[in-house]
């Protein structure tokens, strides 16, 4: 087997990884989950490559540690992500009340908003279930 056919599918593995994951994840992450089978160094050129394209959006933590997500590919104008802060699953929302906040943070503030990359943290239905259940 080639060098070049043996990358695509290092490669290919990777991304069904991250296309798999329904939460953040860490480098470290995929690593363990492809068994240590390929390189760090793959791993990281791969994801870097997709924060470029804006397929995977990268949060850098108070304590200096690094998560990424995957952002479904999405034709609407008007959608958002709900973020949950207990189990980290990403919500992908489309629907036309973004565009008032939109026009109140530009008409108001004279901001305009990547709508593309709004995040919503909270609590998503099944995590409260569980706290109520838990009371």
């Amino acid at each position: 087997m080639n060098r070049e056919s043996y990358n695509t599918k290092q490669k290919d593995k990777i991304l069904k990884i991250i296309k798999e994951i329904n939460h953040e994840f860490t480098i470290k992450d995929i690593y363990m989950i492809l068994n240590k089978k390929v390189g760090l160094t793959t791993i990281y050129r791969l994801v870097d490559k997709m924060v470029e394209n804006k397929e995977l959006n990268k949060y850098i933590t108070n304590n200096n540690k690094t998560y990424y997500e995957y952002l479904k590919k999405c034709n609407q104008k008007n959608h958002f992500y709900l973020k949950c802060d207990r189990c980290s699953n990403l919500i992908h929302i489309d629907c036309n009340c973004i565009k008032e906040l939109e026009n109140h943070v530009y008409n108001k503030h004279k901001f305009i908003i990547n709508h593309e990359n709004i995040i919503i943290n909270g609590i998503c239905n099944e995590c409260q279930s569980k706290c109520k259940a838990g009371d």
